[in-house]
């Protein structure tokens, strides 16, 4: 192999790479920024002093610097957060989650290891990121009925979606990044199951060690304070008319209930100038009835998810402006609307209506469906509740209506409350998207790029996502990072400084075994991986393997997958992976609960790889 000289471009490739992960660390301008100084000073770098071989050919130009926004790999993950967002509005992950909260009632322990086998095993296929978004509720709903803090067990969900994602090929965008990397770099395409075994190996430990004494090096005191992920049981008061094609149109009373309304409390129907009053006997729903039902956000959410005739009667309202007597009518969209609560503020004009005077309708077009008030209402038509300051407003609309809530002096919007309601035909196309997407890229009929790529088309041309949601799933912080992270790790390949590392560190090593130096390497990364992203870690390790390895004369693949498994070792800080930054509120943690966890599982982790890889590989 041969090794260029040491350089005044790598010495300067050096100082501007330690300059850009000083600033990652210190947090002091936003990540996006810092990647653009980083890529940019790069750029400047080899304009001014271009690398050139012994011909006088540049070895290093702009297009190679900024290949790394084009990486496959790359596009292969912005794709799968598209998907990944279609899985989460369409509710595709619902139907099991409510099985395992409907269970945990009975067997909350059960139901608990359950969940976080589930979420290991989920995000071994899809970004662990949704995945833990939709189990962090779920998570605390279980530890309440134990009568155990969330803090308990929050940071386990994080740590075994991030186990879970170092066992497949796209199980993480490290995964991915280092697969791509090392073909750039001539190394050879890494099949979807290639490393589970070892993967499976350390998953294996790591899960032992979040579920048997990871709570108890956690505090038991805790009282999750974010709103956001607790299950709220605040009880709305709601009106449904039943108006043409509503399905709940001759659905009839069995035992004083109807069970197609079940989860939610009938309190009263009203057929004309008659009222009902439970329990309701012998009853048939029939064409204008007007039911009063007392249910949660989340019931009304999954029971319109499933029936989207629930309110078919929202299309057919005017929209009543209180500053304009020339009102007209808009049409809500069947697609995209979200549920939303909002708060009447002490000076708004809605403070003494009623919602039949108000219209029903805010500013900006969405409905008021239900009203919710800390004192105690009594069975009575929604119709007649005058409004006062303080009073919630379960309110639906589309994306622009809700975010025009944001300008109305007359509610105050709670914005953590919004979420979508899926379709149900969306559901079973997204579900088929994700598995089909699976499939093309566990058998190799076409690379992951492609087969990610084309599942995210489909899932906007189905109607899973709009353009506007799928742009939102695609992060800007992911995009710039990694194709930072290539650039810098193109740099360190042409200036030589891989080769350079890769000598130093064998030179520290010096009569060391392989498997010694193996050893060492996933120390070293799993150490960096959680100062900096484990995604720019990845790619700048990854050169450096095969440095390494083409040294000792043994297949780099060996070092390539110890890069995968040291990388995704991110449990030390809460800036290490975004599931720890996501559970970092819900579980009121401080940044020496990660380390206190974290620090024994990275030791665990490399101890455990390092006893396994020599017989494994036979090195």
């Amino acid at each position: 192999m041969e090794i260029l000289q040491p350089s005044l471009q790598m010495w300067l490739t050096f100082a501007v790479i330690t300059t850009g992960i000083v600033f990652y660390i210190a947090d002091k301008f936003p990540m996006e920024i810092t990647s653009l100084g980083i890529i940019s000073a790069l750029l400047l770098l080899f304009h001014l002093m271009p690398m050139m071989d012994q011909s006088g050919e540049i070895l290093l130009n702009s297009r190679l610097l900024l290949a790394g926004f084009a990486d496959p790999a790359l596009i292969s993950i912005l794709a799968l957060l598209v998907i990944g967002h279609g899985m989460v509005e369409t509710g595709a992950l619902d139907s099991p989650v409510k099985i395992l909260v409907r269970l945990g009632g009975n067997y909350p322990m059960l139901v608990l290891i359950l969940s976080l086998i589930t979420v290991m095993v989920i995000s071994a296929f899809l970004n662990n990121t949704p995945v833990v978004v939709i189990f962090i509720p779920i998570m605390i709903s279980l530890v309440d009925s134990m009568g155990k803090s969330p803090s308990l067990y929050l940071i386990p969900l994080s740590f075994v979606a991030i186990l879970g994602g170092m066992t497949t090929l796209i199980g993480s965008s490290t995964n991915l990044l280092v697969s791509g990397a090392y073909q750039a770099y001539g190394g050879e395409h890494l099949g979807f199951f290639d490393f589970v075994v070892p993967g499976l190996f350390l998953a294996s430990i790591g899960f032992i060690y979040v579920l048997l004494i990871a709570p108890k090096l956690l505090s038991d005191g805790k009282i999750t304070t974010n709103d956001e992920a607790k299950i709220t049981g605040k009880q709305f008061i709601i009106q449904i008319d039943l108006t043409e094609g509503n399905n709940l149109i001759g659905k009839m009373a069995t035992a004083g209930m109807f069970p197609a309304l079940s989860g939610m409390t009938v309190q009263m129907l009203k057929r004309g100038p008659s009222v009902f009053l439970p329990p309701f006997d012998d009853i048939a729903l029939e064409k204008e009835d007007c039911l009063i039902i007392a249910t949660t956000r989340n019931a009304l959410s999954i029971k319109m998810g499933n029936d989207h005739t629930l309110l078919a009667d929202v299309k057919n309202q005017p929209v009543i402006d209180l500053d304009n007597d020339n009102n007209d009518q808009i049409e809500t969209m069947a697609r995209g609307q979200k549920l939303v609560e909002v708060i009447v503020a002490p000076t708004s004009r809605l403070h003494g209506r009623t919602l039949d005077q108000s219209g029903y309708y805010l500013q900006g077009g969405s409905k008021i469906l239900g009203i919710q008030r800390r004192a105690r209402m009594g069975r009575a038509s929604i119709n007649d509740i005058r409004l006062e300051a303080g009073d919630i407003l379960l309110v639906i609309g589309n994306q622009n209506q809700i975010q025009s809530l944001r300008l109305n002096k007359d509610v105050m919007l709670m914005e953590w409350s919004a979420k979508s309601i899926p379709i149900k035909a969306d559901t079973w196309k997204a579900l088929s998207i994700f598995f089909g997407v699976v499939t093309m890229a566990s058998t190799g009929i076409v690379p992951i790029a492609v087969a990610a790529m084309l599942g995210a088309f489909i899932m906007i041309i189905s109607g899973c996502l709009n353009v506007r949601k799928a742009a939102h799933a695609i992060d800007r912080k992911i995009f710039m990072l990694i194709g930072t992270a290539l650039g810098m790790g193109t740099a360190l390949q042409a200036t030589g400084g891989a080769a350079y590392l890769a000598i130093t560190l064998l030179d520290v090593f010096d009569g060391a075994s392989t498997a010694v130096i193996l050893s060492a390497f996933f120390l070293l990364i799993a150490i960096m991986t959680n100062i900096l992203s484990n995604n720019a870690t990845a790619v700048l390790f990854t050169p450096i393997a095969i440095n390494i390895a083409q040294d000792l004369g043994v297949d780099p693949f060996i070092f390539i997958t110890a890069v995968i498994f040291a990388a995704n070792c991110s449990f030390a800080t809460p800036m290490g992976y975004q599931t720890n930054l996501l559970v970092l509120g819900p579980g009121n943690y401080k940044f020496r609960d990660f380390m206190k966890v974290g620090i024994p599982l990275i030791f665990i982790l490399w101890l455990s790889y390092s006893l396994f890889a020599p017989y494994y590989f036979g090195i």
